[in-house]
């Protein structure tokens, strides 16, 4: 068993592929027109046929209370590692990403904290 899609709650799905493609650097993998939504994947080019990424449309009334609530208490929605924090934080920063968290130290990892402007908050770490 493996896991194959993991879901981020999006307001809006292609303001999510401009900020997850265009900013962060990920790839689109899948882009299937689904009614009104669409399947839309993204995945890390380091591993192109990885873990996806579903940009998953917040329509619903829980899901949207579930992400307003985690925005509201600071709690990252999902985590991506990298292997140097400091760089990717300057480089998202320079993009004109706004961290909540800058680079902290969190015993053998270090962490930081920013806003996916789709109503997320995500953390990065290195360990």
């Amino acid at each position: 068993m493996r896991i194959a899609f993991s879901s981020v709650l999006v307001d809006d799905q292609q303001k999510a592929l401009e900020f997850y493609a265009g900013v962060l650097g990920f790839r689109k993998k899948a882009d299937i027109p689904m009614g009104k939504f669409r399947w839309l994947t993204v995945v890390s080019p380091e591993q192109p046929d990885g873990t996806e990424l579903l940009l998953e449309p917040n329509d619903n009334p829980a899901a949207k209370a579930f992400q307003k609530a985690m925005f509201e208490q600071g709690i990252p929605l999902t985590s991506f590692a990298v292997a140097d924090i400091e760089s990717d934080c300057e480089r998202l920063k320079q993009a004109g990403v706004a961290f909540r968290t800058p680079p902290t130290k969190a015993g053998p990892t270090t962490i930081a904290v920013f806003e996916d402007t789709c109503g997320n908050l995500i953390q990065l770490h290195q360990s």
